[in-house]
């Protein structure tokens, strides 16, 4: 069974402790750009639309002439200034905050996942030790020797390790051919 490059990702072991505030920092994430793109980007300025009419009645005639005309106003904000409580705090202050306060998150979840004891236990190791074997001796590969945690299979003159580290992940090497003597 080749297994390409497109479908490694699925194979690949990551933690409970690390799937959930990757899940909740993508929703995040995605809050904040549709916040962005509903804005246009930028902040709205509120503005408040005038219309007025003019009727005018010219001498000597008997013909009304009505015109409306509507213009824009921009209607400047108002806020209240106590002291010195004004906020003038540049936006990439605050961009530089955030991705500071995502930073120390992730190392909080990263040092809190390591921190559970190193690994799966012994059984756990040798049950995906068994299991790998097996998938290698069901395609035509023969068991030379095995451990605790690794076994040297041969098919013809090929050799190959199989083993599980402590964290009870399986790694396979191929390993040279002795020297014939």
């Amino acid at each position: 069974m080749n297994r390409g490059p497109s479908v490694i990702w699925q194979y690949v072991y990551v933690p409970r402790t690390v799937k959930l505030p990757a899940l909740a920092a993508l929703f995040v994430a995605g809050f904040l750009a549709s916040a962005v793109i509903v804005s246009g980007g930028r902040a709205q300025i509120p503005t408040r639309t005038e219309t007025t009419v003019e009727t005018t009645t010219l001498p000597g005639t008997t013909e009304t002439v009505e015109q409306t005309t509507t213009r824009r106003v921009i209607v400047p904000t108002t806020t209240t200034e106590s002291g010195s409580n004004v906020d003038d705090t540049p936006t990439w202050v605050w961009v530089l905050l955030g991705v500071l306060a995502l930073g120390v998150v992730v190392l909080l979840v990263v040092v809190l996942s390591r921190r559970g004891g190193g690994g799966v236990s012994g059984e756990e190791r040798q049950r995906r030790l068994d299991g790998a074997i097996g998938s290698w001796v069901a395609q035509g590969w023969a068991v030379e020797n095995q451990t605790a945690d690794s076994a040297v299979l041969r098919r013809g003159g090929d050799l190959m390790l199989v083993s599980v580290d402590q964290a009870g992940q399986v790694s396979t090497k191929p390993m040279p051919a002795p020297p014939k003597a």
